[in-house]
C-alpha cells in the first residue's frame, strides 16, 4: 500500500470513529507521522485541469479500442496524438487507469507445446527471424475462424513483417486453397507485384496444396513453413488474430457473413493499420512505421 492509500485509510477510519486519540493510534500502527497526516488533510485534493484532461484522454482511448488496450498502448495513443501535444508515460497511464478502474480485456498467455519436425519439401527458412529491415521482404500468412450467425467462416490474412502491416486478406466458408490464394493475390497486387519476397506459413493443407505452391512459383515468391505443431514459428500471425478477436470480434460472433466481412475489413485496413500503435514499431502505427523510412529515401532519389 502506498503512502497516499495509507493516509486515505487513516482518514476513513478516523471519520468513522470520531476520536482524535484513534488518529494518533492509527498513525502509530501504520508508521505515519501525525504531522504528515495533518498536512495531507489540509491539502486541496481536487484534481488539477491537467489531470482532468489526461483522465478524459485515457478514458476515450480505452473506450474507442473496446477496452482491449493496456497502459503501454494507452500511453502511446495519447502521446502520438499531435492535436494534444502531451507526453504520457506508461506508468502514469497505469495509475490513471487504476484510478478510473479501467482494465484491459486481453487474454492471458498460453503455453504452447514445442516441436521440431519440418515439412519434407518446404523448410523453415524464416527460423523466427521476425525483425525485417525493409518492406516486401518477408510476408506471413495464416487462417483463423469467425462465427457468422449460423456457421463458421474462415479468414486468411497476409502480413508484411517490416511494420506488422496487413497487406492481403480473404474470407469464405471453406478453409481451402482458394481462400489462401485470394489473400496472397491481394497482397501481391496491393504491394505492386514485388520481387524476391519470402512467404512464411504453417503446414496446413491450404498452404501445402499444389494449387497454392503453383501460385507461389508463378509470383516468384520463396516459400517458408513452420515446423509441425509449433505456432511460435508463426507468432506474428498468432498475435494478429489474438488482437483481432479481443479488440473487434464480439464474444458471440457476428450476425451474418456480410457484417463480419465489413467489420473485419474496417479493422484490418482502418484501425489496425492506421490507428493502432505497435510496440514492435516503437509505438508507431503500421502505416506510420512504413512511411518514415520511405520518406528518408526520397531526398536520395532526387539527388540521383
Amino acid at each position: 500500500m502506498g503512502l497516499h492509500e495509507t493516509l486515505a485509510l487513516i482518514e476513513r477510519l478516523s471519520q468513522s470513529s470520531k476520536n482524535q486519540h484513534s488518529v494518533s493510534r492509527l498513525c502509530e500502527v501504520l508508521n505515519v507521522h501525525r504531522s504528515k497526516f495533518t498536512y495531507w488533510q489540509q491539502l486541496d485534493k481536487r484534481p488539477s485541469p491537467e489531470v482532468i484532461k489526461l483522465r478524459s484522454l485515457v478514458r476515450e482511448a480505452h473506450r474507442q479500442r473496446n477496452g482491449s488496450v493496456g497502459a503501454r498502448t494507452v500511453a502511446d495513443i495519447v502521446t502520438n496524438d499531435e492535436s494534444h501535444d502531451i507526453t504520457l508515460s506508461r506508468y502514469r497511464a497505469g495509475r490513471l487507469m487504476k484510478t478510473l478502474k479501467l482494465v484491459s480485456c486481453q487474454l492471458p498467455k498460453h503455453a504452447y507445446r514445442k516441436a521440431t519436425q519440418e515439412h519434407v519439401a518446404i523448410l523453415n527458412l524464416l527460423d523466427r527471424l521476425f525483425a525485417v529491415t525493409a518492406p516486401n521482404k518477408v510476408w506471413c500468412g495464416d487462417v483463423s475462424f469467425i462465427w457468422t450467425g449460423h456457421r463458421w467462416a474462415y479468414l486468411a490474412v497476409v502480413i508484411d513483417l517490416f511494420a506488422s502491416k496487413p497487406v492481403g486478406w480473404a474470407m469464405s466458408y471453406s478453409p481451402d486453397s482458394n481462400l489462401t490464394c485470394q489473400a496472397l493475390t491481394m497482397a501481391y497486387e496491393y504491394r505492386g507485384q514485388p520481387r524476391r519476397v519470402m512467404f512464411h506459413g504453417d503446414q496446413g493443407c491450404h498452404y501445402t496444396s499444389h494449387k497454392f505452391r503453383q501460385l507461389i512459383w508463378c509470383y516468384r515468391i520463396t516459400q517458408s513453413m513452420s515446423r509441425r505443431a509449433n505456432c511460435w514459428d508463426n507468432s506474428p500471425m498468432e498475435r494478429f488474430f489474438r488482437s483481432l478477436k479481443t479488440e473487434r470480434v464480439p464474444t458471440t460472433g457476428y450476425r451474418n457473413f456480410t457484417e463480419a466481412k465489413q467489420r473485419i475489413g474496417d479493422y484490418i485496413f482502418g484501425y489496425y493499420s492506421r490507428l493502432r500503435p505497435h510496440s514492435y514499431n516503437g509505438g508507431l502505427t503500421s502505416n506510420e512505421s512504413e512511411r518514415r523510412p520511405w520518406n528518408s529515401y526520397k531526398p536520395v532519389a532526387k539527388m540521383i
